[in-house]
C-alpha cells in the first residue's frame, strides 16, 4: 500500500483526504491511502518518515511551506526559484520538494480573471501560498503589490490599504488564513467601500465556501471565488508528480 499526506500544524479545515480518498474510489486505485499528519513544529517531519515508510508523497500547508526547506534532500527548480514548497515526493529515501500550488493558481485565475480586465494586484500575505502567487502574477505580467501587517522595504502594511490603493487595484488575492474556519468571522482589514463590480477577489481560503471576505466584496459587486478550484488543480499536478 502506497501511502501519502498532509502536514501541518492544524489540519480540521482541510479537504485534502476526501479529495483523494474520493479519487482513488472514482478511478479504481486500490493500492493507495491518503492520511492527515498534524505536527507541532516541522522538527517533526523526519520522526514522521521513520514512523511510516510506506509514505511516498506529501502536501504541505501552513504554516510549514517555507519551514519544511532545510528537511528535504532536494528541491525542483521551480520550487527552489519559488522559495516554498506544498508537495514532496519520497523515493528510495531521498525528499523532493516541489510547488504545485504555482500550478493550480496559476491555471485557475487564468480562467477567473479575464486578460481584458487585467490591471493591478493586492496579495494580501507574505508565507508560502504569498510566494506562489507572486511567482504565478509574474508570468502572467500582472503588476501587484505585497501586504503584510509588517513593515518592510517593497510592501504596503494592511493600515496602508486606503481607498485610493484599493480602487486602482482590480485584484485583490487573499493568501493568509484569515477566515478559515473556524475563525469564519474574521476578515482582511480592507477599504471595503472601495470594492466595486470591477474588482475581482480571490481567497485562497475554501473553507467555508464563501468566506467574510467574499461576502462583504459580493456586496459590492465585486467577482469573487475561492481557493476549491485551485485545491483541486495543485492536488492533480501533485498527484502527477508522485507518479511521474
Amino acid at each position: 500500500m502506497r501511502k501519502f499526506g498532509l502536514i501541518g500544524k492544524k489540519l480540521g479545515h482541510s479537504f485534502s483526504k476526501k479529495y483523494f480518498t474520493e479519487k482513488f474510489e472514482r478511478e479504481g486505485i486500490t493500492d493507495a491511502a491518503y492520511e492527515l499528519y498534524e505536527i507541532p513544529q516541522i522538527e517533526n517531519l523526519p520522526s514522521l518518515l521513520e514512523q511510516e515508510p510506506e509514505l511516498v508523497g506529501l502536501n504541505v500547508t501552513v504554516p510549514y511551506k517555507e519551514q519544511v526547506l532545510p528537511f528535504l534532500d532536494a528541491l525542483d527548480s521551480a520550487a527552489a526559484s519559488i522559495g516554498a514548497v506544498n508537495t514532496i515526493k519520497i523515493r528510495e529515501g531521498q525528499s523532493i520538494g516541489y510547488n504545485t500550488d504555482y500550478i493550480g493558481f496559476k491555471t485557475t485565475l487564468e480562467d477567473f480573471y479575464p486578460e481584458q480586465q487585467r490591471e493591478q494586484a493586492l496579495v494580501l500575505g507574505t508565507g508560502g501560498a504569498a510566494k506562489a502567487v507572486w511567482a504565478a502574477l509574474n508570468a502572467l505580467n500582472i503588476p501587484f503589490k505585497r501586504v503584510s501587517r509588517n513593515e518592510a522595504e517593497g510592501q504596503l502594511t494592511y493600515a496602508q490599504l486606503g481607498p485610493e490603493i484599493v480602487a486602482t487595484h482590480n485584484l485583490i488575492i487573499n493568501t493568509t488564513p484569515l477566515g478559515m474556519f473556524p475563525e469564519v468571522k474574521e476578515a482582511p482589514t480592507l477599504s471595503f467601500n472601495s470594492i466595486t463590480s470591477k474588482h475581482y477577489v480571490y481567497d485562497l481560503v475554501y473553507n467555508p465556501e464563501y468566506t467574510l471576505l467574499m461576502q462583504k466584496c459580493a456586496e459590492r459587486g465585486a467577482n469573487t471565488i475561492n481557493g476549491l478550484p485551485m485545491l483541486h488543480a495543485q492536488a492533480n499536478a501533485a498527484w502527477q508528480v508522485w507518479n511521474a
